[in-house]
């Protein structure tokens, strides 16, 4: 398939082979009848995953699924009810537990989506454009190029995956729409060993395209350099100091902190509960001045961008803070109807087996006035945190700690030695305060995010220019 091709007509294909469409729609609209919202999600997908560990396929899989899920909405709940088949009686059964939906009387229907956005990505199956053996031909090579790059490499981990989603949404006004979603990753994994020491590094990148944009040569390669380089890095590294410092973040993936610790905060769910550090402060001043963090799930081929969101709504550009004000939050349909404002396009699921809930797409912090350079220089000793590991955060306290994979001293305004063990630890709405100087470097993360909320997983992406924040405090491990 191709970026021409109609989702529409491509998924009637799909679903209606064992469902008839005059019956699908006719049991929507009576399911829905006594709800103010709802719909029918159809979904296929296909799915692989090939990991090389040290020279040998450690794992192989490819999964294919279809199924569906029936929603019916009423106030403050929902009635969900899906099957991992596509048939009348499956969704008859559906449609009598979703009717069970609590609630009498008039109701005053939801308003429709919007038309769709324009074609976000190509819609070919990544899938299908390389046959078995290429793939593991691919993953070979990676391997054998860094053991050839560096003799102190001791294992090397690559892994190809990808999938194609198809998904079909039936309402019971009878609108419908349809998107075709592929989306591939690449990743590295090296462990480089020198006087007894070992270290690792890794690099992943992917988005909303076939294969052919990571498996260039050029591409791969560049994969494999960059993760020897952040082995090669740990290697020199010493303990990281600990205490209340100035830390500047790199540009790009180091948004992933801005995406947990301020992100979740601005979905729309947790702020009409009033569980989020950010409820009730809808236009007043919550960060710096400088400040302009944006939700954009429009940005074309990005692993986070959706032409329409899990309910049939156009994703789109959410101005979240502005020059430090707080001027909005991303909203799915239901949270939005019951804030009195207009969805978002941010209605995300898993699959067709979850209820959708507010997600973020591309969530990113715009860049400012600052050369990077100007940056470092203004710090007399601190850390430079340029990738993270792993991370948690309270939603309703705001408080988080990440780990920093790669981060270096500063000191009188000079990059100087690598440090091991660094986290940062702080309060996302108090950290937005501390931002002093917001870089001209903006930059987007490769394409490896995956963002966790009650238990399920959705991809998206992070962005940002070079931020300097004063006075945070950082958790080393230098005695």
């Amino acid at each position: 398939m191709s970026a021409s091709t109609d989702p529409l007509a491509a998924t009637e294909r799909l679903f209606f082979r064992d469902l008839d469409p005059e019956t699908a729609r006719r049991t929507v609209r009576d399911a829905l009848a006594g709800a103010e919202d709802g719909e029918l999600f159809l979904e296929y997908r296909e799915s692989e995953n090939l990991t090389l560990d040290d020279g040998r396929i450690r794992s192989a899989s490819f999964d294919t699924t279809r199924g569906f899920g029936l929603r019916a909405v009423r106030g403050e709940a929902a009635a969900y009810a899906h099957a991992g088949e596509l048939g009348e009686a499956a969704l008859r059964r559906a449609a009598e537990a979703v009717r069970a939906l609590p609630g009498e009387g008039a109701v005053s229907v939801a308003e429709p989506p919007r038309a769709t956005n324009a074609r976000l990505y190509d819609d070919a199956n990544p899938l299908t454009a390389m046959d078995f053996p290429a793939k593991t031909a691919l993953l070979a090579a990676i391997d054998a190029h860094a053991r050839a790059r560096d003799p102190r490499v001791k294992q090397v981990v690559a892994t190809l995956s990808g999938e194609w989603q198809a998904m079909r949404i039936l309402r019971a006004d009878g609108r419908e729409v349809a998107d075709l979603r592929p989306l591939v990753r690449l990743n590295v994994s090296v462990v480089v060993e020198q006087d007894g020491r070992r270290e690792t590094g890794s690099f992943g990148t992917g988005g909303r395209f076939t294969y052919d944009r990571v498996v260039g040569e050029a591409n791969w390669k560049a994969a494999v350099e960059e993760a020897l380089r952040q082995a090669v890095v740990n290697l020199d590294s010493r303990p990281a100091p600990a205490g209340e410092m100035e830390v500047v973040l790199g540009p790009g993936w180091p948004g992933i902190l801005l995406h947990e610790a301020i992100g979740h905060g601005l979905e729309g769910d947790f702020n009409r509960k009033g569980t989020s550090a950010f409820a009730g402060l809808l236009g007043q001043r919550i960060a710096s001045p400088g400040v302009t963090v944006v939700d954009d799930g429009t940005i074309p081929d990005r692993r986070g961008s959706l032409t329409v969101d899990d309910e049939g709504t156009p994703s789109g550009r959410t101005v979240m803070i502005e020059d430090g004000i707080l001027t909005g939050f991303i909203q799915d349909r239901q949270n939005a109807r019951l804030m009195g404002v207009r969805p978002t396009g941010n209605g995300r699921r898993q699959s067709y087996a979850h209820i959708p809930m507010p997600r973020m797409t591309n969530t990113v912090m715009l860049g400012g006035q600052h050369a990077p350079e100007e940056i470092l220089r203004s710090v007399k000793r601190g850390l430079y945190a340029v990738n993270f590991g792993g991370g948690q955060v309270d939603i309703t306290s705001g408080k988080f700690v990440f780990s920093a994979s790669e981060a270096y001293l500063i000191e009188d305004g000079r990059i100087t030695a690598p440090v091991k063990g660094a986290t940062l630890i702080g309060n996302g709405a108090d950290a937005l305060t501390k931002v002093a100087m917001v870089g001209n470097d903006f930059g987007m993360d490769p394409g490896i995010g995956t963002c966790g909320k009650e238990g399920q997983g959705v991809p998206v992406g992070v962005g940002q220019p070079t931020l300097k924040l004063a006075g945070l405090t950082v958790g080393g491990t230098a005695v």
